[in-house]
């Protein structure tokens, strides 16, 4: 009588666990824009759309390349973005309802690029009449840091060059004739409350006038330009995370409007209607401009998990470092998080860690060819381990 008593609260209190990591939000969210009830990210390389209340994800691109930087047209209609379809970076656009992308570059671009270069051919929006997409290329460049910004008519053409003589991030102000931008470009690199000369600063280009005049002056790091109702907003380190400002054009007055401190606010992006949506430990977050209201955003998206199924992988071709034994008859080498001993002639090559959970890197023998020692994260922080 007793034990079945439990049963249907024992089946309630499980039924409500799995309920609740079915539903539950997921992490990991990057790079979205809004307009009007409508939110683009990406995901897992693909772009997802979903209701800015929150809910299922729909997928709007499944390509085994990357799909990042999407922005929505000024009328809602499109979505220009970074796409890998052609083996490299190019702009692309879809309908925000679906479709066929269409390509609108096809200068070949730079890379694959490191990391903390980020990429080329980097979509930050649209000119305020939506004609124009506006891109960050490499083109022209002789480096990542002397790139700057295009325009590419989204019927297609040959894109032109802003005057700006190199550029980051940008964006128009509401008419169009002024550019919001920072002249550095460090978006993808880790430094964290970075105090050095390559701290961004923000800047008003007139593009007609052909001048420009600095706007935000702080020794850590002012990026994410956006442009709302005349003011400019931004996100900066300068409390020591970084959060969201805004900056009186005129005046220069800088204002504080988010808080958080726990987390950084990531790539930052301004809806037509004064809305701002940003990246926050891996969720969505929307600050209203107008009545100052941040609220979270809870997105489920229903992934099949493909990507996250065990398989073999041939690392051959993804060595990034090696060392030979003292002997010279064997060599130590890292791929794609493990190390490995493989014979300098013939010979069976040996799994030194054989595991998806960690990164294992920066290894050498010991004096004697009879130990190994590596950097390892297994254990959530960078150690040093042993393996004979």
């Amino acid at each position: 009588m007793f034990e079945r008593s439990l049963t249907p609260v024992w089946l309630l209190i499980t039924g409500l666990l799995v309920c609740s990591q079915v539903m539950a939000d997921t992490r990991l969210l990057r790079f979205p824009h809004l307009h009007e009830q409508l939110i683009v990210f990406s995901y897992g390389g693909d772009l997802w759309t979903v209701s800015d209340q929150g809910g299922t994800a729909s997928r709007l691109t499944s390509h085994p390349g990357k799909e990042l930087f999407p922005h929505f047209s000024p009328d809602g209609r499109y979505v220009a973005f970074t796409g890998q379809y052609g083996g490299d970076e190019q702009v692309y656009l879809i309908p925000a309802e679906g479709g066929e992308p269409v390509q609108l570059t096809w200068y070949p671009a730079t890379g694959p690029l490191p990391a903390r270069w980020g990429y080329d051919n980097q979509v930050y929006g649209w000119t305020p009449d939506g004609e124009r997409v506006l891109f960050r290329s490499q083109r022209d460049a002789w480096g990542s840091s002397t790139a700057t910004l295009f325009t590419v008519s989204r019927d297609g053409g040959l894109p032109e060059r802003l005057p700006v003589p190199v550029s980051g991030a940008g964006t128009f102000t509401d008419d169009g004739s002024k550019l919001f931008y920072s002249p550095l470009f460090r978006d993808f690199r880790t430094w964290k409350r970075y105090q050095g000369g390559w701290a961004q600063s923000l800047w008003l280009f007139d593009l007609e006038a052909g001048d420009a005049r600095q706007i935000t002056d702080h020794t850590r790091t002012d990026r994410d330009p956006m442009w709302i109702d005349g003011q400019g907003y931004f996100v900066s380190d300068r409390d020591g995370k970084l959060n969201i400002y805004r900056v009186d054009p005129d005046s220069l007055e800088v204002t504080q409007l988010t808080h958080h401190s726990d987390w950084d606010v990531r790539w930052a992006s301004a809806s037509v209607d004064g809305r701002i949506i940003y990246e926050l430990d891996g969720r969505l977050r929307i600050f209203n401009t107008r009545d100052n209201s941040d609220r979270a955003v809870d997105i489920r998206v229903p992934d099949d998990g493909v990507n996250r199924r065990e398989r073999t992988v041939a690392v051959a071709d993804q060595v990034t470092g090696a060392r030979l034994s003292p002997t010279g008859k064997r060599v130590l080498f890292s791929a794609r998080g493990n190390l490995f001993n493989a014979p300098v002639d013939e010979g069976v090559t040996r799994a030194i860690t054989h595991r998806s959970t960690a990164h294992d890197r920066e290894m050498d023998w010991s004096p004697d060819g009879q130990s190994v020692v590596f950097v390892s994260d297994i254990s959530g922080e960078e150690e040093l381990y042993i393996a004979r």
